[in-house]
């Protein structure tokens, strides 16, 4: 059996099959199940196969079995299989099949014979419970709203800044406008009627800024929100309503205002907290615009905390526990996690899930988040290159369906399943323009997003006021004032969030299904795709161009019913058959068939 180089086999591209036995490659699905995954280049093999068995009987374990294409990028296929492990352990190569050709592909390279032995495969040696990613068991079923609560509700004057203008008005970096916890509390009503189970909330602790990410205090609520009591109170409110709280942690950086920074300012390095931050050169002080001590960004009022000093450590990791154990909050938020170490974000994890092993965990990382993502830090991270995607394919036309389906296809290739399952999918924050405005004001196009989030794998979010028309450009513009005047508010797109986000409810394929694109060709503006679970099917079949289409998406068979009424036929596929899709300018068609065919 001779290992083989590129010259032995032209037809196929061996440079481009890549496999590892960890992250996202092979992966725990459960105590006896394993994900196995491969990368070939795209187009390039009729079949992939996994040989496996068990090291220790190999010669009476060991069989072969189909994978199935899971996605495609612009590059690369991505084959997977399950593999049930009676005794925990595994040993396992690939069979490669490619116009009539196969090779044997190995931890030691390529072979046009099959092992003899298990000796030189890949090997996943036990598969230990600790490892095996899992987020909290309610995350993937949540709808979560972001609010920013300066900007939500005004619940109670008395605890007005001083200079608070009047509601409505334009947003600056620096004004306030008296929004509280009481102002949330009172509004309960109307995330409750919106659907919403879990909120996140940006920082409430105690700060000098309209956003609070310049923490003073972090064991205490702003006085201009509220109280510490104050916030128990809401916590068990919503509780009480079926929906959970998570909030900000900023442990980055903290405010110019926080005593042991203020400290350091007056006494230099001989003071008790000297080293509780990343300083440069003493006296603490900004030369050309560059502070001598690191900061978030370059703002001399947020200076960075060094995580892995002791004491800052124990207090900010007894900051995590209190706020999940004593006030009962379902999770944490991260600001900037990429900017802290990951062996704080272990003992963080550890600290947290002692205080609640259900509540979650997501971080705040605009690239590539696979590091913090392998079971021992977060349960997920604010997937901003799902938001990348939808809004270049649906708002600015960068990507055509091709475009988006090899980019979709990517990032489902780059995360386990659960992963992709618990992400925290956003189409705007706080920190962004606001959908709408993305959508240059068309509701329909925003529509048509909103359909691609509510119907991928992860976790929807909705922003605070997008579903009654609250527009708003790049920050500080996004974070306008909630619109609560009825006749201000667009009620039509209320009832739309509102249906997107029952029938998400409704669905569990949504939720926990398969993914598979049906549509998505170079040129077009029109994508579908699929999602499946236990028989239950639903097609999705949006329109990102400014005309009017018709699509020919295919259907297993089955009755298909319209997505706002099971009553209603849409199409009565027989094997192998199409349904004709008319979709208006930025329309879309939601198709289900239901588990009993």
């Amino acid at each position: 059996m001779a290992i083989l180089n590129q010259e032995g086999v032209d037809s196929m591209f061996l440079e481009a099959v890549y496999h590892r036995p960890k992250m996202n490659w092979a992966y725990a699905v459960d105590t006896h199940t394993l994900h196995i995954r491969i990368q070939t280049k795209k187009g390039d093999m009729q079949q992939v196969s996994l040989l496996h068995g068990d090291k220790y009987i190999w010669e009476k374990s060991h069989k072969v079995q189909p994978m199935e294409h899971l996605v495609s990028d612009a590059l690369f296929d991505y084959w997977e299989t399950a593999v049930e492990l009676p005794l925990r352990r595994l040993r396992y190569g690939f069979k490669l099949e490619s116009e009539g050709k196969i090779l044997w592909y190995t931890e030691k390279g390529f072979f046009h014979e099959p092992p003899s032995d298990s000796w030189g495969l890949f090997e996943y040696p036990f598969l230990h419970t600790s490892e095996i990613f899992s987020a909290p068991s309610w995350v993937k079923d949540a709808v979560f709203y972001h609010i920013f609560p300066e900007r939500f509700a005004n619940g109670d004057a008395l605890n007005d800044p001083a200079g608070v203008e009047q509601w409505g008005g334009k947003p600056s970096r620096s004004n306030f406008f008296g929004g509280d916890l009481q102002g949330v509390i009172d509004h309960i009503d109307h995330l409750k009627e919106l659907g919403i189970t879990a909120v996140y909330f940006t920082p409430v602790f105690e700060a000098k800024t309209n956003h609070k990410y310049d923490t003073i205090d972090y064991m205490n609520i702003d006085p201009h929100f509220g109280s510490n009591k104050l916030m128990k109170e809401l916590v068990d409110a919503f509780h009480k309503n079926g929906i959970r709280v998570v909030l900000d942690a900023v442990y980055n950086h903290c405010g110019s205002g926080f005593k042991p920074f203020m400290d350091a300012l007056e006494k230099g390095k001989n003071s008790a907290y000297a080293d509780w931050f990343h300083v440069r050169e003493w006296p603490l002080s900004v030369k050309e615009g560059v502070p001598t001590y690191d900061t978030f960004a370059f703002e001399p009022h947020m200076p960075k905390l060094n995580t892995e000093n002791p004491e800052v450590k124990k207090y900010l990791l007894e900051v995590a526990r209190y706020w999940v154990e004593d006030i009962g909050i379902d999770g944490w938020r991260l600001d900037v996690a990429d900017e802290i170490d990951h062996a704080f974000w272990r003992e963080f994890r550890l600290t947290v899930k002692k205080a609640n092993p259900e509540a979650y965990i997501f971080g705040e990382i605009w690239h590539d988040p696979l590091p913090w993502l392998q079971g021992d830090q977060f349960d997920a991270v604010m997937n901003y290159p799902f938001t990348d995607a939808v809004i270049n394919f649906v708002a600015k036309g960068k990507l055509d369906a091709a475009g988006y389906a090899s980019d979709i296809g990517r990032q489902i290739a780059l995360y386990s399943k659960a992963v992709t399952d618990s992400s925290f999918n956003i189409l705007d924050s706080h920190d962004t323009a606001r959908l709408l405005y993305r959508c240059k004001e068309d509701k329909d196009m925003m529509k048509a997003a909103v359909v691609l989030q509510f119907t991928y794998p992860g976790v929807p979010c909705v922003l605070y006021g997008d579903e009654v028309g609250l527009t708003g450009g790049d920050d500080p513009d996004s974070r306008r004032c909630m619109i609560w005047e009825k006749t201000a508010q667009d009620l039509d797109l209320l009832r739309f969030y509102q249906n997107i986000i029952r029938f998400r409810k409704d669905h569990p394929s949504l939720r926990s299904g398969k993914f598979r694109f049906l549509l998505g060709k170079a040129g077009s503006r029109t994508i579908a795709f699929e999602r499946e679970l236990n028989g239950e099917r639903v097609v999705v079949a949006v329109n990102a161009s400014d005309v009017s289409v018709t699509a020919t998406v295919p259907l297993v068979e089955g009755v298909w019913s319209d997505w706002l009424s099971s009553e209603k036929v849409v199409a009565v596929a027989k094997k192998d058959s199409n349904a004709i899709l008319s979709l208006p300018a930025y329309g879309f068609a939601i198709l289900i068939r239901k588990n009993e065919y």
